[in-house]
């Protein structure tokens, strides 16, 4: 009976469109134009290069911890996040606190765990927020 409820074809709920692609567009395009100081980008910088190579910047800890950090994609997704997080706030330019605020949401996948972190219990958030109270905030 549960196999046949939820296998069984079931009509679509009725979707409502409350935006349109050119609205979406647009709005991508406003967000990409939010201001970014050159200082914000550095802190972007250290907070992901601290991923790869944590001794640097004195988080010994967690060098063996980390099987590989985040990438320069975790850079850009980091910025443009940090933007549209701007932009959600209705700011024309990032503050540091942009930066935190999605800092999990864009490295949690992007930092890679060894095996002894991970029998140790340790977890990815951890190890952002390890990152995040190292590196100065401009």
């Amino acid at each position: 009976m549960i196999i046949r409820q939820n296998v069984q074809s079931m009509k679509s709920p009725e979707v409502e469109q409350v935006v349109s692609i050119q609205e979406i567009l647009e709005a991508r395009e406003l967000v990409r134009q939010v201001y970014m100081d050159e200082k914000v980008e550095h802190y972007i910088l250290d907070i992901v290069f601290a991923t790869r190579t944590p001794e640097k910047y004195r988080l010994d800890k967690l060098k063996p911890l980390i099987v590989y950090g985040g990438s320069p994609r975790a850079s850009i997704s980091l910025a443009v996040a940090a933007k549209a997080n701007a932009f959600l706030n209705k700011r024309g330019y990032v503050i540091p606190e942009d930066v935190r605020t999605i800092s999990k949401d864009v490295l949690r996948h992007r930092i890679g765990l060894t095996y002894e972190a991970e029998a140790e219990n340790v977890k990815v958030e951890h190890v952002i927020d390890d990152v995040l109270k190292a590196i100065q905030v401009p």
